[in-house]
């Protein structure tokens, strides 16, 4: 038998086969940071200022949303939609709901033009339940 001169003999690591949690819950916190963040910002909707008045709240129905912005945009259910668009798709929107409600959420400083266009396409399709959607004035 060789002798092997000048090696120094090493003692043998074991094998550690468990795993690192801390870096886990590391990568989670940061995901979970991250998804706090921008979770805000991809809610869907338009923004818009609604106008005050008094009121009394209606109730809650699953209804279709149609929004008119200060420019006159107009989205269905948060979707932007040319007026054409609008005009066209209405009506088969309206026939694949249960509930024929519509809720008008309407800028405060939209064109009232615009306003009563959409009306006008949403009693064509046959809506005949229409709520414009108004934020509580408590000046009183």
């Amino acid at each position: 038998m060789a002798s092997r001169i000048g090696q120094v003999r090493r003692p043998r690591r074991h094998l550690n086969a468990e795993v690192n949690i801390i870096n886990l819950v590391d990568v989670m916190l940061v995901l979970l940071i991250i998804f706090m963040v921008t979770a805000p910002m991809m809610q869907g909707g338009v923004d818009v200022r609604l106008p005050r008045a008094v009121a009394q709240p209606l109730p809650a129905r699953d209804a279709i949303n149609v929004t008119v912005t200060r420019t006159g945009e107009i989205a269905v259910n948060g979707e932007v939609l040319a007026f054409d668009v609008f005009r066209n798709t209405f009506a088969a929107i309206v026939g694949q709901r249960a509930s024929k409600a519509v809720y008008v959420r309407a800028d405060d400083g939209a064109p009232y033009g615009s306003v009563a266009r959409v009306l006008a396409v949403a009693r064509q399709a046959g809506v005949r339940d229409v709520g414009l959607v108004m934020e509580p004035d408590n000046s009183r």
